[in-house]
């Protein structure tokens, strides 16, 4: 039986045991409330309100742009469509790098004008004074290594991380910090399966994957990826189970028949 079959609200202990029983974690994105409120009703264990807005909502080109002011509104809309779901939102770029002390004010302004039940630090040993910080003051911390977007720019690329042998003992030794720090789980991305394997069965927090292989704990996807509704992107490690933007394009193009041809509204649409 599931461990949260009847729990009126998934929550970090939950998530514990779900590891500990060998249950796999279920987690998509979710930017907007009525997205929230279909994955929710569907029974998602946790949606992230990712910095992924700045890329599938406002159409930039990385995650950078996007502000915390930005995110808190994402965050309140999830909030409000999600009576079951953990919700966990990334702190952005730019709002917890420079030091512990605005880590832990970004933190606490996206919980308490949110409503979310956690937050999301990309990095490991370098920022775990921050997540500590946060931590102390009662808000629960999710970590991020591997391929992490807010630090593009100086990988240079988007390609899989860790398949050399020092960056593979960097991740384990990062991973292992965050557990130290108190994150409650940690995103593995775009990491060789061997180590999402390994690195998992190091932990004893739940670890995501996302392009990081069977063995993680649980899964992640971009929501709008995995529905279909982003054009072109289409990564190894993404299963598409609709295909929304095609159609959505033709459900469009039906409306615009219809209207050129005076076919809507018919006499049972009106009044």
């Amino acid at each position: 039986m599931s461990v949260n079959k009847e729990v009126k609200r998934i929550t970090t202990h939950i998530l514990q045991e779900m590891k500990q029983q060998g249950e796999k974690i279920s987690m998509l994105t979710a930017y907007d409330y009525s997205m929230a409120t279909i994955l929710d009703d569907a029974g998602l264990d946790v949606l992230l309100v990712g910095d992924s807005a700045s890329n599938v909502m406002a159409g930039h080109e990385t995650t950078l742009p996007i502000t915390l002011d930005q995110m808190i509104y994402h965050a309140q809309s999830v909030v409000r469509g999600a009576s079951r779901s953990f919700v966990v939102v990334d702190l952005p770029f730019g709002s917890y790098q420079g030091n512990s002390k605005e880590a832990l004010n970004s933190a606490i302004r996206i919980m308490k004008e949110s409503g979310a039940h956690g937050v999301k630090l990309e990095g490991g040993t370098e920022i775990v004074d921050s997540i500590l910080r946060i931590i102390t003051a009662g808000i629960p911390v999710m970590g991020h290594l591997g391929l992490t977007p807010q630090s593009i720019y100086k990988f240079g690329t988007y390609t899989v991380r860790a398949k050399d042998e020092a960056e593979a003992d960097k991740l384990k030794t990062d991973a292992l910090a965050l557990q130290e720090a108190g994150c409650f789980a940690v995103v593995l991305e775009k990491i060789p399966a061997k180590l999402g394997k390994e690195v998992s069965e190091s932990l004893h927090i739940p670890t995501i994957g996302i392009g990081a292989g069977p063995d993680c704990d649980g899964q992640v996807l971009v929501v709008n990826d995995m529905i279909g509704l982003t054009k072109g992107f289409k990564p190894r490690f993404l299963r598409q189970y609709l295909n929304l933007y095609e159609g959505i394009k033709e459900a469009a193009q039906s409306y615009i028949r219809d209207v050129k041809g005076n076919d809507f509204p018919n006499e049972k649409e009106q009044y």
